[in-house]
């Protein structure tokens, strides 16, 4: 009996030797955790934390063929896309400027050349140009005249009209012409003007004063006027 009560103690003071050496090594434990930073009660095994290799982690550079433009892509402009160039229109020749002019409507020499002048570069001549054109028939004073004459007399008077062909560098006798031409229709061509805008004969002095008036600015003398309202030098005034 005294000796299995001897191993039965033996064993019990193993048993609180073994207990008192887990607690100084749990207490070990915690204060090298500190009291900030809690252990992990996982095993690395357990925490299930994917692992990245570092191979997988460096990314490949992107080569400016596979990047793709963005609105919010800092530092870089959108790309041009193919055709995007607008290939800049050749610049007309003089020769080809004038031709130009003149498949609108006919002019003058004197007016074609003002158009030209600020086109001039270093290498054109203006004048041998003008001459060629006239020399092929594109450019003639005297279907300019004609062509003003068609497209005025029907809605001005005569002293307009020779005053824009003066303007663009006609020269006399060709005005002197026209001027003749225009004297023989000149009453028919204002009674016409009159008629559209009016067509009633005034009544009281303000309203012939009126009609005369508007005849007047647009280039018919005073004595075509008069006749045309069949007023007499008494009632005539255009002031």
């Amino acid at each position: 009996m005294k000796q299995a009560r001897a191993l039965l103690d033996r064993a019990v003071i193993q048993t609180q030797a073994a207990s008192a050496k887990n607690a100084a090594a749990g207490s070990n434990r915690a204060a090298i955790t500190g009291e900030f930073e809690p252990a992990d009660p996982f095993e690395p095994f357990e925490q299930c934390v994917p692992v990245v290799s570092s191979a997988a982690s460096v990314q490949a550079p992107i080569s400016d063929a596979d990047s793709v433009y963005t609105r919010g892509t800092p530092g870089r402009g959108k790309p041009p896309a193919a055709g995007d160039a607008k290939s800049k229109r050749p610049q007309l020749s003089l020769r080809g400027r004038a031709l130009g002019y003149l498949s609108r409507r006919e002019h003058s020499r004197a007016e074609l050349s003002r158009k030209l002048t600020p086109h001039v570069t270093e290498t054109d001549s203006l004048e041998t140009l003008l001459d060629a054109l006239e020399r092929e028939g594109w450019l003639s004073n005297e279907r300019f005249v004609e062509s003003v004459v068609h497209r005025r007399g029907a809605k001005l008077g005569t002293s307009r009209i020779v005053s824009e062909l003066k303007r663009n560098g006609i020269d006399e006798t060709l005005i002197q012409d026209a001027n003749a031409a225009l004297k023989d229709t000149e009453l028919t061509r204002a009674r016409d003007v009159w008629s559209k805008k009016y067509g009633e004969l005034p009544i009281t002095p303000a309203d012939r004063a009126k009609q005369a008036r508007f005849l007047a600015t647009r280039g018919f003398t005073s004595g075509v006027i008069m006749k045309v309202l069949k007023a007499s030098d008494d009632d005539f005034s255009i002031e």
